[in-house]
């Protein structure tokens, strides 16, 4: 059981078909060049690059950082390092040196693959310098010792390839980061039975023909691609920058390749739609796009659609990188009536739970649950927290004991519960219903707050892009406080008739009647992964030291 061995599958039944397209440079006609692995180069790429490793010591099991930019070198390298059943450690490199340290530190790596300013800054800020005894370069070596990607790479080729590991499916396989994006990211345990099922559920929420032509981008998703028999097209951007994607650049790659299927964050959707409804965008080959990261809104859904031929729909997958997917929605559902309960604060309909997975609703609690319990659970239509099981859903973090201990729930069948870390509910249809984060949630005088029913209300202004509810300290309880990002280009109130107007939409629903103090932010922070989930903690904090500054009352900055 190890992802790897798709590709060597692919390479004995289509040899020549493409497997990976990159963008290497733009021509002179101001076009992009593509460099491309059939099948077989793949296999006979990561065989080469998987004996070159195994000599230098990185082998079955041996943790082993890859720091490397998107390339044709970067799947390769990987495949290469699953093929060999050595573990990597992928981590987001936007989290910043800092915490990337920490991550690394924690992650235990023995061996570094890295390019040459990653391997520099390992040197320079000692990260992993306990336990990395192993080093590769992809690109020039200077003064860190080790070996290269391209000496290795001049090998010539052995008479027999390298097997691929005969992976246990309980074998760890990779130590995937959380994006960090409510406190330091967590090193998440998979196993190969995590990825293999994954696969699976993700082979159930659509029908995806064999030849298909898949543009992720996010390009770790790429390495899925080989079990569906697509080819993976990777467009021309800056992976950990989707909202500042180029949307000409986004076309250009679904033209040029016919792209059938697209991986995309909420944040990209939302960029090339607004240029696609600008410019009279067209992508007639598209026919399903997948975006997670965040709910994708309707008004992006409509927008995006547009510009796609009939037929096509928008998949929304709910999960977190611990358990994907758990739940999954398409635009023809949220479209056809969800939204208008989102409007009104009923949360997000992120749909029903995938059939591999069992999911709960339980009472909230910020402490740990050594044992299940079937009397914490909930009824229909009751909030608290969503809490899964299944073959997705992942056991540990590596080296935080403590957090695991928070995450995870023993049944007495011997399963693992996941806590989701979200708040939401169950509708009497079975239908999941996402709330928010349980860690934003705001406990008032006049009881608890959720984030996305709340802010849900206030969006539907034409003149806000959105708002972030947050809580401000006051001793048992917290102030509730909406922060407010305007939307460009629109015709704005000014701001005390803006106010104004927030306020009114907000009398006009229970739930959202005493959030009475409101903030202007001009851009809200997010996450480096997918630039989509709203840094409420860093919000919090600004709001904090807003309200000291300004006198009580309605603050406008």
């Amino acid at each position: 059981m190890n992802i790897a061995s798709f590709v060597v599958e692919r390479a004995k039944e289509t040899p020549d078909s493409p497997a990976v397209s990159y963008p290497q440079r733009r021509g002179r006609d101001g076009t992009a060049r593509y460099t491309h692995y059939s099948y077989r180069q793949l296999d006979l790429e990561s065989d080469r690059i998987a004996r070159g490793l195994d000599a230098l010591g990185i082998g079955r099991g041996v943790r082993t950082a890859l720091l490397v930019r998107p390339s044709l070198e970067f799947f390769a390298l990987t495949l290469a390092i699953f093929r060999l059943g050595a573990v990597p450690i992928v981590v987001d490199p936007g989290i910043g040196a800092r915490s990337l340290k920490t991550c690394l530190d924690q992650a235990e790596p023995e061996a570094f693959i890295g390019v040459p300013a990653a391997h520099a800054a390992r040197v320079v800020l000692g990260w992993g310098r306990r336990t990395i005894r192993r080093n590769l370069t992809v690109g020039r070596r200077w003064f860190w010792g080790g070996t290269t990607l391209a000496k290795i790479r001049r090998a010539p080729l052995a008479a027999e390839s390298q097997p691929v590991a005969d992976t246990r499916p309980d074998e760890v396989a990779a130590i995937l980061f959380t994006s960090g994006s409510t406190g330091l990211p967590k090193g998440v345990v998979y196993r190969h039975e995590n990825f293999a099922a994954q696969v699976e559920a993700i082979r159930g929420l659509s029908v995806i023909d064999p030849g298909e032509v898949d543009l992720p981008t996010f390009p770790l998703f790429a390495l899925f691609d080989p079990a569906f028999g697509m080819r993976a097209v990777i467009p021309e951007m800056d992976p950990t920058r989707p909202a500042d994607v180029d949307p000409r650049r986004i076309a250009e790659a679904v033209d040029e390749f016919a792209v059938t299927n697209m991986f995309a964050s909420p944040a990209l959707l939302d960029t090339v739609g607004r240029y696609g409804e600008k410019h009279g965008l067209r992508l007639p080959t598209l026919k399903r796009v997948i975006s997670a990261g965040a709910p994708v809104p309707a008004e992006v859904m409509r927008r995006f659609l547009d510009m796609l031929p009939e037929g096509a729909e928008i998949l929304t997958p709910y999960g977190a990188t611990e358990c994907l997917p758990v739940a999954c929605i398409s635009s023809r559902q949220v479209l056809g009536g969800t939204d208008a309960a989102t409007d009104a604060g009923a949360g997000v309909c992120v749909g029903a739970p995938v059939p591999s997975i069992d999911l709960r609703i339980i009472r909230i609690d910020d402490a740990p649950i050594e044992k299940w319990d079937d009397e914490r659970a909930l009824g229909p239509r009751e909030i608290g927290e969503i809490v899964v099981r299944g073959p997705q859903a992942t056991r540990a973090y590596y080296n935080r004991p403590d957090e695991t201990a928070l995450a995870k729930i023993a049944d007495a069948d011997g399963s693992l519960w996941h806590r989701m870390g979200d708040v939401g509910y169950l509708d009497d249809e079975g239908l999941l219903w996402f709330c928010g984060r349980k860690v934003h949630r705001v406990q008032t005088p006049d009881g608890v707050l959720y984030t996305i029913p709340c802010e849900a209300v206030f969006n539907t202004h034409p003149a806000v892009r959105r708002t972030a509810l947050v809580g401000v300290s006051r001793g048992t309880y917290s102030l509730p406080v909406l922060c407010v990002e305007k939307r460009d280009g629109a015709e704005t109130p000014s701001d005390a008739a803006l106010i104004a107007e927030l306020l009114e939409l907000g009398a006009a629903h229970e739930h959202t009647r005493n959030i009475r103090q409101l903030l202007f932010h001009p851009k809200f922070p997010v996450d480096a992964r997918h630039n989509a989930k709203i840094g409420r903690e860093k919000l919090a904090h600004w709001a904090s030291k807003q309200l000291k500054r300004l006198a009580g009352g309605n603050a406008q900055t």
